[in-house]
């Protein structure tokens, strides 16, 4: 199952990724951070998403490139061995168009994706189906590439017996092509 699913990604990341532009987007980060300091299974968190610019469904005037729903691809993997690949949507807004109406370099990324979740030695979820959503921030750089902090939860929406969830923060590099 998990291998027929790498094996998709993998052909829709080729497809889609030959015939438009997109992100690539690279981050580190702690997983199964809490804030209440009740985390157990705490360990470092590799993530890779591949960002497309092609719109999916556009919602709301062409001259405001407010929610226009993207593609993304990715796979995330922790040093215990736990894997999450996942495929889902995004849209993203610059934050001074958002609220002053004059672009700046600072971005907004709500995201939500869907996956298959191996646990490796790592936390138990409780199913192999999981759900991502995430909020990023991040700032535009002068070469067009960004620094981004991102607060994502893992959870099975309860489908499995148990549902501990997991929260990960992450910092992040963006490399458009």
């Amino acid at each position: 199952m998990i291998r027929r699913f790498i094996i998709l990604i993998t052909i829709l990341f080729l497809t889609n990724s030959a015939t438009s532009k997109g992100i690539n987007v690279f981050g580190l980060g702690v997983y199964d951070i809490k804030f209440d300091g009740s985390e157990k299974n705490q360990a470092t968190d590799f993530r890779y998403e591949y960002r497309s610019d092609k719109s999916l469904l556009d919602i709301g005037p062409k001259e405001d490139n407010f929610f226009f729903l993207k593609p993304l691809f990715g796979i995330e993997f922790t040093n215990d061995n736990a894997s999450y690949f996942l495929t889902g949507i995004y849209f993203e807004d610059n934050l001074g168009e958002l609220f002053e109406g004059d672009k700046s370099k600072f971005f907004i990324t709500p995201s939500f994706a869907a996956g298959i979740y191996n646990d490796g030695s790592g936390k138990k979820l409780g199913n192999d189906l999981q759900f991502r959503t995430s909020l990023e921030v991040s700032y535009q750089l002068e070469n067009e590439n960004r620094i981004g902090i991102s607060f994502s939860h893992i959870s099975n929406a309860n489908l499995g017996d148990k549902n501990p969830g997991v929260e990960i923060l992450s910092f992040s590099y963006h490399i458009p092509y």
